[in-house]
């Protein structure tokens, strides 16, 4: 019973904390720094055993949209007294030569492009939105969300501190369950809610950073247009296509709020 009553006051305590844009409540249980330890033997993991794309313009375009929107996005966090988001990030973006269409960013900053991505984001503005989105992901930090949300159901009442420590196998499941490292892709598994957030918030980073988010809903659109019968492996937790873009151009006005050229 205690240790049910001290779950219980932690997660009102952690609860208190807010996504930057959006202003929603989440429970983040575990330790930034431990995750983004983790994620950093993940990256290099992922990067000694996949081809990585370098000195090309398409490589040096990826590095130079996110440069700019992690710029902009460290200056908003600074402005609005949320700096402790970004604290400790190392940013580093790669391209990999993989005909998956997927991108990702991990805890810490660490993001990858797939090759297979780049037609479909066509221009540098295309490739912003990917990179707003995936960005977003991690300044709202939804991985530690998942694996906090895990971390209540399976451990039980268990105390964190307790958990992470004499249960470290546990720790590295959810980690590996929040951020789909048991597949071959990479490939992060948020839920429909994060992605609907992430949306919103990387609509604000890629106009904060000078890109017409107006092209946000375009990008969905071809994306959408690959689909077909089986949706590929980023789309398979998004929201229904429409639903996006409607979304999308109903928080349109916001985001322009922040767009200047």
């Amino acid at each position: 019973m205690k240790y049910a009553i001290r779950l219980t006051l932690l997660l009102f305590l952690v609860s208190c904390a807010k996504v930057p844009i959006t202003g929603r409540r989440q429970l983040n249980m575990l330790p930034e720094s431990q995750l983004m330890s983790m994620s950093l033997t993940e990256y290099k993991s992922f990067l000694s055993a996949n081809e990585t794309v370098s000195a090309t313009d398409q490589a040096a375009l990826v590095k130079s949209v996110g440069t700019k929107i992690s710029t902009a996005v460290e200056s908003y966090l600074k402005k609005h007294g949320q700096s402790k988001r970004v604290k400790d990030f190392n940013w580093e973006f790669n391209l990999v030569k993989d005909e998956t269409v997927n991108a990702w960013c991990m805890p810490g900053g660490k993001v990858v492009f797939y090759t297979g991505i780049l037609p479909i984001t066509k221009d540098e503005a295309g490739l912003a939105v990917v990179m707003g989105h995936e960005i977003a992901h991690a300044i709202a930090r939804h991985g530690n969300e998942r694996m906090s949300q895990g971390l209540a159901l399976q451990g039980g009442g268990m105390a964190i501190g307790v958990a992470l420590s004499n249960q470290p196998e546990l720790t590295q499941n959810l980690f590996s369950q929040a951020y789909g490292l048991s597949s071959q892709l990479g490939m992060l598994k948020y839920s429909r809610m994060h992605e609907s957030e992430a949306d919103k918030m990387g609509l604000v980073f890629m106009a904060m950073a000078g890109y017409d988010p107006r092209e946000a809903p375009e990008f969905w659109k071809r994306m959408a247009a690959i689909g077909g019968q089986k949706p590929p492996e980023f789309l398979s937790t998004h929201p229904h296509d429409d639903t996006r873009i409607k979304d999308l151009n109903d928080y349109m006005d916001e985001a322009l709020k922040h767009y200047k050229k």
